[in-house]
Order: structure tokens, then sequence, then C-alpha cells
């Protein structure tokens, strides 16, 4: 029906009044609303703008974990615990060998290998980590000062104070990996060396990650359940010592898939079975600490470290797979340690001197160990922020 021009002329004078108390407040609710929505965002925006932040932080921290050089000077944090001692206790001798792992002699391809899985290094190789010079522990540890290291050494967030694990008398270093760990299997080098400052292995075992975690060559505390499709933990090695313990909890899955790790719940009941009271409570005293994040992850007397002490996987640290190290034996790495020319090896011994200090620490007396009088061991002890 067409609008007739009384109509017209009504809306004109409708748009001449006033506004009506109706129009303004609906006009107040349209600028409030508009008002919020500015608001909503602005909000967005510095979210978007603290995420972005995040994400290069992240990145950040990525760079630091592939290998830039950051070496840590993050201060302690202390927790506080429980003081632990029990005495009159037998740590656990594992087996020489697993008859349903056996060693496997066949040579196989890089990236998919289990050549010589579990088998015990010979007293040449064994040597090589047992009777390192400390020569090499102080040239590594200047160049862990002076920053003449490619790769990264430290601790990471800085290192976590706590409350010593004493069994028998003697205060412990704790380890929480998993053989188809990465990190895991680069760092028990270091570890190695570390922990022959303080006492000796009478056996290791050759190992690997997974394949689907860098199949890098490592070595084992002791012979692993290495395909257990149901996971298994294992615990106990052959290390001896007159002044600490070595408590090893190391979990098992397929090393022929990627990396994978049991519920920390399926790990304490696993525990529990054994009934081993050292390694069940050494394994509380990691709940308790409460910093458990993945592994590896160490306790080093008073100190823990929640990841690897050093990023080394060959002479520079790379951005993409595959890892130099990969592609390397189990004979050329323990070559390089026995006469370390290159970044690789003097990571090692460098990360070995970031542990050895943590312990040197921890046992207060630089009579305790050779290890602990050397001046770049006091030096990093500074360094990282640990009473010297």
């Amino acid at each position: 029906m067409p609008i007739s021009k009384q109509s017209k002329s009504r809306r004109r004078e409708l748009k001449k009044k006033p506004p009506s108390i109706i129009n303004i407040a609906l006009g107040v609710i349209v600028v409030a609303l508009v008002a919020v929505a500015f608001i909503q965002y602005s909000t967005i925006s510095n979210q978007a703008g603290t995420i972005s932040s995040l994400k290069n932080q992240i990145k950040g921290m990525n760079a630091t974990i592939l290998g830039l050089r950051a070496n840590s000077t993050a201060p302690v944090v202390e927790t506080k615990l429980t003081a632990y001692s029990i005495s009159n206790q037998q740590l656990p001798q594992p087996p020489l060998s697993l008859s349903a792992y056996p060693i496997i002699t066949q040579q196989q391809q890089f990236g998919k290998r289990l050549t010589n899985i579990n088998a015990p290094l010979n007293a040449t190789d064994l040597a090589v980590i047992n009777n390192a010079p400390l020569s090499y522990f102080e040239t590594a540890g200047e160049m862990f000062l002076n920053g003449s290291l490619d790769n990264y050494v430290g601790v990471g967030g800085g290192a976590q104070n706590v409350t010593s694990f004493i069994v028998n008398g003697k205060p412990s270093v704790i380890y929480m990996g998993s053989i188809t760990c990465i990190f895991c299997g680069e760092n028990r080098w270091a570890m190695a060396l570390a922990l022959s400052r303080f006492g000796k292995f009478n056996y290791l075992f050759k190992g690997y990650s997974s394949f689907g975690d860098g199949d890098l060559p490592t070595l084992y505390w002791r012979p692993m359940t290495y395909n257990n499709a149901s996971g298994e933990i294992d615990i106990g090695n052959f290390y001896n010592s007159s002044i600490i313990n070595f408590i090893t909890l190391e979990d098992t899955e397929p090393i022929t898939q990627g990396f994978d790790l049991q519920s920390l719940s399926q790990i304490q009941s696993e525990l529990q079975q054994i009934n081993n009271t050292p390694y069940v409570d050494a394994f509380n005293h990691i709940l308790q600490i409460n910093t458990f994040g993945g592994t590896p992850y160490t306790i080093w007397g008073n100190y823990v470290v929640g990841g690897a002490d050093a990023v080394d996987f060959g002479n520079t640290t790379p951005s993409s797979t595959p890892f130099p190290l990969t592609n390397m034996t189990h004979a050329q790495v323990l070559a390089q340690l026995a006469n370390p020319n290159d970044q690789y090896a003097w990571t090692e011994y460098a990360g070995a001197d970031v542990y050895a200090a943590l312990m040197c620490s921890s046992l207060n007396n630089t009579n305790a160990a050779p290890i602990c009088s050397l001046p770049a061991i006091r030096a990093i002890e500074t360094k990282i922020g640990v009473p010297a």
C-alpha cells in the first residue's frame, strides 16, 4: 500500500521532536556496549601480545635447549623436606644378562640399531670412564667458565636445594630416566664420567635411545628389558663407592618405537612389588620434591637437576635430525672421550664437571674426592650458585 503525503509529513515531524527518555536510554546503552566492546578488544589485543611474547620466550628457551651458548647462573631454589637417613640396607644387585633380552650381535643401520645392545664394556672401554685423567675435567671446566664451548652446558632453571638422601651413612645420587629418551642417552656419558670421580663402575653396558628418539649410542647402568611391550622399571647398577650411593630407576619401553614413559603411579606400584626399601623411598623422595617434569631427572646429594645439564649431540648442536651422534658407534664415542680434542668430547667432560660440582658442594669437603679440589670445580660451584 502506497505511503500518503500525510504519513511522510508525520515522519518528518517525529524526526524534528526532541528525543524521548527511551531513546536517550537506548543511546546510553549503545555507548556502553561500544565501550565494553572496545575494552574487550583492547584486552584481547593485550592477551594476543602476551601470547606472542610467551611464544617468543618459548622459542628462546628452545634455542637454549638446542645448545646456544647460555651457561646458567640461575639461583639455587630451596625446598624444605623431611631429613632422610636409613641404615643397614642392601641396594639391589641386578643380573649381568637377561635371557629374554639378549645381546644382539648383527650389524644394523644407523637410525635403527640394536647392535651390541646390553653388551658389557670390555676392560679397556670401561677404563675410559673409570680412569679419565683429572686434567680433562679441569680443561673442560675452564672452557665452560670462559664460554668457549659451542654446546649448552649449565643447570637449566637453577639447582634446586633439597635434603640429602642418606643410605648407610652416605649421600646419594638418584637418577630417574628412560631408555627411550634421547636426552637420557646423551646425558649418561657425562653422568658416568662424573660418578667415576667418586667411585668406580664394575660394569657398564652398551645401549641406545629409541629408534623414534634419535637412536643414540649410550651407556646402560645394567642390562635392560629393551623391548617389553608393557613397560617395566629396571633398577640397580654395578657402581661402587665408599662416599656416595648411586640409585638408578630406568623406565623401559619398546626401544624400536619412540619415547614413552609410564605414569608415576605405575612406576610406584612396580617399585612396591620389587620391595627394596631404599628404592621405594628414593622414588617417594622424588614425588615429595614434586618437580619431576620428565627424564632425565637427577638428584646429586643436596641438589636436583630437572633435565640434562648439557646438550651434546656432536661438535655443534644441530637444528634438525639426524644428530651427528646418531651416526657414531660406541667405539667412536669412547675414543673421543679417551682423547678429547673436539667440542663434543669437551662438552661431555664439562657436563660431568657441573654434576661433580653439585656433589662436591653436597659433601662439603674438598678432600672427599680429588676432583673437588680442582680450581675449575671450585669456580663452577660459585658460577652455578652452590656453596663452594
